[in-house]
């Protein structure tokens, strides 16, 4: 398995290059119930541009349906049809390890219990049916009493399962505790870990949508699908499990030096401000040497370098001081792609120039 050593560039607009963009939603598409700044405009410039768009989420707790219905409301062409959820991806994976019509407890919603129900498996609701499995997802109205059940049926020998472990969660207020999180208590309190998650960053689910949203009976080819994600731990992470090209956003959880201090399995392809990125070419990171054995990464107008253990950047000639905020995304991508290099030389970078959280 090989994972991205610097950022990579498109000649043509992203949404020519991939046949198949599998958007993430928190933090990408919407913030809770808003609309994440541009992602309209992106979503319609890519597709004119002749891209598939499909929506990948861990979220669980709600129909494609309803999930299609607020990608509408942005003013977005989005059908049930172009929804993928880990509700969907657990059924699948709860269906391979579990013998037909087992019990399961679900921790969750609707939508998750319809899945599986649908599988062939049989949905309780309490530790005292005895159930064969739990599996742990997260809603808005989860609390105590769900968590206990999970943690009474698992200490009773029930197997453990989530639907995805994102840690926190994009919502309109700012950033809220994920599934994650909350598996946190369950695993206190049993001992146990969970034994699969369905959802990202395992690449399940962006294997099942190649098949799910290809225009014929044949996969989409991984090399012809782009994941695109706001936080390097689940979206990207999934992407370079799987072996695909990715993109990520700057609109959700993932921001300047997670990107750059970012280990190999969690580094994207791509950096973009946000989803208008998709319908644009994509500048390419080179190097150079200098007299001294430095080694230079340049972006268009953007220049990056490490040396004891600092990470410098130039922008327009001029090189950035520790005080100031820098705002290019030319200067971020030459950046991660100076700060990867090092690391992968075995160099430590202590010292970070200062983005700020919007690039253009």
């Amino acid at each position: 398995m090989t994972y991205p050593t610097m950022i990579q560039g498109s000649s043509t607009p992203l949404a020519q290059r991939y046949e198949l963009a599998l958007l993430d939603l928190d933090g990408v598409v919407y913030l809770g119930a808003n609309p994440v700044v541009y992602a309209a405009d992106g979503i319609r410039q890519a597709a004119a541009l002749g891209m598939r768009i499909a929506y990948t989420t861990n979220n669980p707790s709600r129909f494609p349906h309803v999930v299609a219905e607020q990608i509408s409301s942005f003013g977005i062409d989005a059908h049930a049809e172009d929804v993928i959820t880990s509700a969907m991806v657990s059924a699948a994976m709860l269906s391979q390890k579990l013998p037909e019509g087992a019990k399961v407890l679900v921790i969750g919603k609707d939508h998750l219990k319809d899945e599986l129900t649908k599988a062939g498996l049989t949905v309780v609701e309490s530790h005292t049916d005895h159930p064969d499995a739990v599996i742990q997802s997260w809603f808005p109205e989860i609390g105590w009493a769900h968590l206990a059940e999970a943690a009474y049926a698992i200490e009773q020998g029930a197997q453990y399962f989530v639907t995805n472990r994102d840690l926190t969660i994009p919502r309109e207020g700012g950033i809220a505790p994920g599934n994650g999180a909350l598996q946190i208590p369950v695993i206190e309190a049993t001992g146990q870990q969970p034994q699969a998650s369905a959802g990202k960053p395992e690449a399940a689910m962006y294997h099942q949508a190649r098949h799910l949203f290809s225009p014929t009976d044949e996969m989409v080819t991984t090399e012809r699908c782009l994941p695109v994600g706001d936080r390097l731990d689940t979206d990207i992470e999934a992407a370079n499990r799987g072996g695909y090209d990715s993109a990520v956003v700057l609109t959700g959880v993932a921001d300047a030096e997670q990107i750059i201090l970012a280990k190999p399995i969690l580094r994207p392809t791509y950096i973009c401000a946000d989803l208008l990125g998709l319908s644009q070419p994509q500048p390419a990171v080179t190097t150079s040497e200098n007299g001294s054995d430095t080694r230079n990464f340049l972006c268009e107008n953007a220049r990056a370098w490490v040396t004891d253990e600092t990470l410098h950047v130039e922008v327009d000639g001029e090189k950035i001081g520790p005080e100031d905020e820098i705002r290019s995304l030319n200067a971020l991508r030459a950046a991660a792609s100076a700060a990867w290099a090092a690391a992968d030389a075995g160099e430590s970078v202590r010292i970070l120039p200062k983005f700020a959280r919007t690039l253009v």
